[in-house]
């Protein structure tokens, strides 16, 4: 999450007048991630005591309008089936999906949690079990959205940040060409399949104690790979802050998805495949960011490099074994 657009007040009460949720009582920028423009919407109902919370969203540049129908829907569907996650408010005509400041925006359902700062492996067991139920909510979701940011995205951001990769690290630019080709010949294309949340940071996932209370931020939901997704929740939940891989963490979090869905034994051998493929994809959506960081914007772009240890750390695993799981070679 995070602020691009800044929203005028005019426009801002003319928006919320289309919803049956009151009048503002106060909204603050987020100023976290990197894709949208968020604020934190209080509104209070006519007659109410207290305000309710919501989240207001204004999709910028890179999330393509055609794509908008597919996320809300998504969180509609999971809502429906027993997933905590945001849900879209309509306004009053029945749309959730409407213009603010020149940009399509929406208003969701705020959910109440915190993200781990520091992730404990009891965390990586119930991200693990909630990753697994949203695979299985997802399957009967009709609508269909491809991975943007699988091995043919991969080559339109290498070739993007090409010129200048070397500038970050010297010699980045040829390291990635180089895992580019490799995980394009070994990239598998029949494992099992279906909606992904494809973007599962530990910022995204709030819990209340230990208790997981919620998924947010569904804008890089696709279809694709189930195994993949798990890819890169190991990328995003089991590594330590020194970069060492956390195999006890990464064991919880495999052993969690088990318990709700369990891998086929090509999934399994396919991980550290997957593993490496996740890392490219992130190292190369923050070198693009990185290189691309908007004047103004209130958040600052993440650092690259910690994607080129985490992939070197999956170019050395021989087999799954080395993320906690039984490998018989």
């Amino acid at each position: 999450m995070a602020v691009y657009t800044e929203v005028a007040d005019d426009e801002l009460r003319d928006f919320v007048a289309a919803y049956d949720i009151g009048e503002i009582a106060a909204i603050k920028g987020i100023a976290e991630g990197v894709e949208n423009s968020n604020f934190l919407l209080q509104a209070l109902p006519s007659g109410a005591a207290a305000p309710m919370s919501y989240i207001l969203t204004l999709y910028e540049k890179r999330v393509r309008p055609g794509d908008l129908p597919f996320f809300i829907g998504l969180m509609e569907h999971l809502a429906a089936a027993g997933i905590s996650c945001p849900t879209p408010v309509r306004a009053r005509d029945g749309v959730a999906l409407r213009q603010l400041a020149g940009k399509p925006a929406a208003i969701v359902t705020f959910l109440s949690g915190m993200w781990p700062r520091r992730v404990q492996p009891r965390q990586c067991a119930a991200l693990g079990a909630a990753l697994a139920g949203l695979h299985l909510a997802g399957r009967d979701f009709a609508m269909h959205r491809a991975n943007d940011l699988s091995v043919d995205g991969w080559r339109h951001l290498a070739e993007a940040t090409a010129g200048r990769a070397d500038e970050v690290e010297p010699g980045l630019g040829r390291f990635v060409v180089s895992e580019l080709a490799a995980l394009a010949e070994r990239w598998p294309a029949d494992l099992p399949a279906g909606v992904i949340h494809a973007d599962l940071f530990p910022d995204n996932v709030f819990f209340l104690g230990d208790r997981l209370s919620g998924l947010i931020d569904f804008y890089f939901a696709c279809n694709d790979l189930f195994a993949y997704d798990v890819a890169i929740c190991l990328n995003a939940w089991c590594f330590e802050p020194d970069d060492s891989f956390n195999v006890t963490k990464a064991r919880q979090l495999l052993s969690g998805y088990r318990q709700v869905r369990d891998f086929t034994p090509a999934e399994v051998a396919a991980l550290p495949v997957l593993a490496r493929g996740a890392a490219l994809r992130f190292l190369l959506t923050r070198l693009y960011d990185w290189l691309n960081h908007p004047e103004g914007a209130f958040v600052r772009p993440k650092n690259p490099l910690e994607y080129v240890r985490k992939l070197r750390f999956h170019r050395s695993a021989g087999n799954p074994a080395a993320y906690g799981l039984d490998w018989a070679a």
